[in-house]
């Protein structure tokens, strides 16, 4: 078939990320349509005659979490001829991380679910889901390494155990306290605010927040 008679169809997909009680969490839908009738997977749809990937992207985040200024960047694109059994779609794939506190999920009558999931524990996802998703992950570690990015998981004020604790779960491993912290604030990455949050059974914690909310790359681990 020659290429100028080709029906190919662009999708955007997101790999939304969020912490939520020390798991990295991913939201997954639930779809309806046959044949992935009950199967889960990345929020994503086609991309509007008018509209860019990205802007697509956005309005999928937005639809599905409430939140419209999360951190969003491209990924790859996944063009496996045979990644639909419906026809070709070439998907833009992107990532999105987003603070528990600002979500309150939401879903259209396209989806018979929505639902945090955690990564480690995947269902079986509906067509190269699983394959985005652990590439996001793969892209999320690395960007923790080189940059800030960190703050688009967190709250405006947040203390140093919970920064810490945001890069462990996410690599995977403990970090040492003590030079962690020595580098973070070596590397004027925060500012202290001057108040405290105070905990039951520990002494209060002093709260920082992020000197810059923007993308800076830097060396942090």
């Amino acid at each position: 078939i020659h290429p100028s008679s080709q029906n190919i169809k662009v999708a955007a997909d997101a790999a939304i990320f969020t912490v939520r009680n020390g798991q990295l969490m991913v939201l997954l839908i639930q779809m309806k349509k046959k044949p992935h009738a009950g199967k889960w997977a990345l929020p994503g749809g086609l991309i509007g005659d008018r509209e860019t990937a990205e802007r697509a992207a956005r309005r999928i985040l937005s639809a599905q979490t409430g939140v419209a200024d999360a951190y969003l960047e491209q990924l790859a694109t996944f063009d496996d001829p045979k990644r639909d059994p419906l026809g070709r779609v070439v998907s833009v794939a992107y990532f999105a991380l987003i603070p528990s506190e600002s979500v309150i999920l939401r879903t259209t009558e396209k989806y018979a679910d929505v639902r945090w999931w955690p990564m480690k524990k995947l269902p079986g996802l509906a067509y190269d889901h699983q394959r985005i998703a652990e590439a996001a992950l793969r892209r999320l570690r690395a960007k923790l390494e080189y940059t800030n990015v960190a703050w688009s998981l967190l709250p405006p004020e947040f203390t140093l155990n919970r920064l810490q604790g945001i890069y462990e779960t996410i690599l995977g491993r403990a970090l040492d306290k003590r030079n962690f912290r020595k580098k973070v604030l070596a590397l004027k990455l925060l500012v202290p605010t001057g108040r405290v949050r105070k905990g039951e059974a520990h002494r209060p914690a002093a709260l920082y927040r992020f000197r810059r909310t923007e993308l800076t790359f830097l060396d942090i681990l």
